[in-house]
């Protein structure tokens, strides 16, 4: 679009001399004089105005119109557009008669916000922020909205940014009601996080008000509010449809892969590459499946304009060709963007910036030497269990660094009591002193992936964490606990085969002896296994592949470029 001038707008300031409003419900100019706007009016938007620089053409009601200003009146007297309009004259005089009293320029005006509406949870907090970032990097507006401890702890917990690149993102508190925040209970009979639950159901109760408050704040002063829901919040899309201007775009924040089990467990494409996809009740609560249930009937009567991905060809090209194809998906733009995080060197460094004191460990350890060992922000282990573990991280005399916590309560900054690992972590740091680490509070975890010493990740398959791994060339030590992971497993370890598998599903319920975790310790990190060698190679491609994906001309930038293009359009 040319350029506009930086003329003020406002409701009702428009004088336009013209011959006629045709069919299509666009104000046809009269005059050759120098041109400024043309005017559209519709009855589901708000005025718009465009430049208009040739004659005759045939113009994409689409393309002709911006957003200039909201218009009650507007809106009730306006009739449909066309799908094209046949303008011959289309230059028009215009002039200010009334007091501004919101002055705006015209560049102001065209400009699209973005609002991304996290999923309260840690990993979906972390991929929607990373997106955030992404594009605020590219200079668009980008508003990211969430309750105030989630918030905090979505700007606290980011890493691999520069530290001033938050500053790029307007963050906004959606203020609900408070919620229980139970501590995690370890000795549970499923995996599955059911003591967040209560937060799940009070932010998507009461987060709907706020956020279509925030909405409409927007819709005012942006010609268009392209709103990124976590697809966990459909909510978010049913807000967006109120607005004139308003657009949503769900986020996937685990495989796209994920979905065509959802929807057909005996699939061909699984079948044909002997992947199994568990039943959901298998691997979460019945009352989040209930969840999971309502939020799909809500994304299904709300419009969604597409789908970010934070996957992309190289990972699950033929998943999401299968998916794009989907009825549940027809009419949806689909743009695989991922990874979303972050791509770190392996040598980086910043002077001056402050690192964990686990990074300065790894500078001092050999190359490809030491294994990563996390489970994410949503599982816990029985004590039983962190002792066979521990047990084999002694027993392979691999160098390793070990986080050790409980699952995140509702709100991570609530007091969290005493940590029930003081007294064996006491002796298991003594017994393995300059052999290995333990962390029990936040990790660094994409710098500890990307650094030259880590070998790989023993890993809960969390979707996050599985791109995270493998955008740094890691290999993964399977250990799904609940949700999407044991999928994501067999992704990894059949599909992508950069993966070793710790402990099959229908062992889940069992406590894991440090025996056969020890041997696949082994497996992935001496030298003489060849299983391990492959894993570590395959991984090395698709870190490599991924790479590429993200740079220029890779399929993730053409996506991420379509998407730009789309919400801006």
């Amino acid at each position: 679009m040319p350029a506009s001038p930086s003329l003020p707008v406002s409701p009702c300031t428009f004088l336009v001399r013209f011959v006629k409003v045709d069919r299509y419900g666009l104000v046809i100019p009269l005059d050759h004089a120098p041109p400024i706007f043309c005017l559209s009016i519709t009855p589901s938007d708000p005025v718009r105005h465009f430049r208009w620089t040739h004659e005759p053409q045939v113009v994409s009601t689409n393309a002709v119109v911006r957003v200039c200003i909201y218009s009650p009146p507007v809106h009730k007297s306006s009739t449909p557009l066309e799908p094209e309009a046949h303008l011959q004259h289309y230059t028009a005089h215009t002039r200010s008669e009334l007091p501004l009293t919101s002055p705006m320029t015209v560049e102001a005006l065209e400009s699209v916000a973005v609002v991304a509406v996290p999923f309260p949870a840690q990993g979906h907090l972390n991929q929607l922020l990373h997106l955030s970032l992404l594009l605020a990097s590219r200079g668009l507006p980008v508003h990211y909205a969430a309750p105030p401890p989630h918030v905090r702890q979505a700007r606290e917990r980011v890493h691999g940014w520069d530290p001033g690149a938050l500053s790029s993102i307007e963050f906004h508190d959606l203020n609900v009601p408070e919620y229980d925040s139970p501590a995690p209970d370890p000795a549970a009979p499923s995996p599955f996080p059911n003591h967040l639950m209560p937060m799940f159901e009070a932010f998507t109760a009461a987060a709907r008000a706020p956020l279509g408050a925030l909405l409409a704040r927007l819709s005012t002063t942006y010609r268009r509010v392209a709103v990124v829901f976590d697809r966990l919040n459909a909510f978010a899309a049913t807000e967006a449809a109120r607005l004139a201007n308003g657009e949503a775009f769900g986020l996937q924040c685990v495989a796209m892969s994920y979905n065509i089990g959802w929807l057909d467990p005996g699939h061909r494409l699984l079948r044909d590459h002997d992947l199994q996809f568990l039943p959901v009740d298998a691997c979460m609560s019945k009352e989040f499946v209930d969840f999971v249930l309502r939020m799909e009937l809500d994304e299904q009567v709300a419009p969604v304009a597409g789908v970010v991905m934070n996957t992309c060809r190289v990972l699950e090209g033929e998943f999401i060709d299968v998916v794009a194809a989907s009825p549940q998906f027809q009419g949806q733009r689909l743009f695989g963007v991922g990874p979303l995080n972050p791509l770190l060197d392996a040598d980086a460094r910043k002077p001056g910036q402050a690192r964990h004191e686990c990074l300065e460990w790894l500078d001092t350890q050999p190359p490809a030497s030491v294994l990563y060992v996390s489970f994410g922000t949503t599982s816990c282990f029985r004590a039983e269990q962190i002792a066979e573990l521990a047990a084999a991280l002694k027993g392979s005399n691999q160098r390793f660094i070990w986080v050790l916590r409980d699952a995140d309560r509702a709100d991570i900054f609530a007091d969290s009591g005493e940590n029930r690992h003081a007294k064996f972590l006491s002796e298991f740091t003594k017994e393995t002193e300059g052999t290995g680490m333990v962390i029990t509070g936040w990790a660094p975890q994409l710098e500890i992936l990307a650094h030259g010493a880590t070998a790989a990740f023993m890993s809960h398959c969390g979707w996050n964490s599985t791109m995270e791994s493998l955008s740094h060339g890691k290999p993964v030590l399977a250990w799904p606990m609940h949700s999407d992971q044991p999928w994501d497993s067999e992704l990894l370890c059949k599909y992508l085969k950069a993966g070793l598998l710790v402990r099959p599903w229908e062992k889940h319920g069992e406590t894991i002896p440090a025996e056969a975790i020890q041997k696949v310790i082994e497996e992935a990190m001496l030298s003489d296994s060849d299983s391990g060698m492959a894993v570590r190679e395959r991984a090395k491609e698709l870190g490599k592949a991924l790479r590429a994906s993200v740079a220029d001309g890779g399929s993730s930038r053409k996506d991420l470029d379509d998407f730009i293009g789309y919400i801006t359009r």
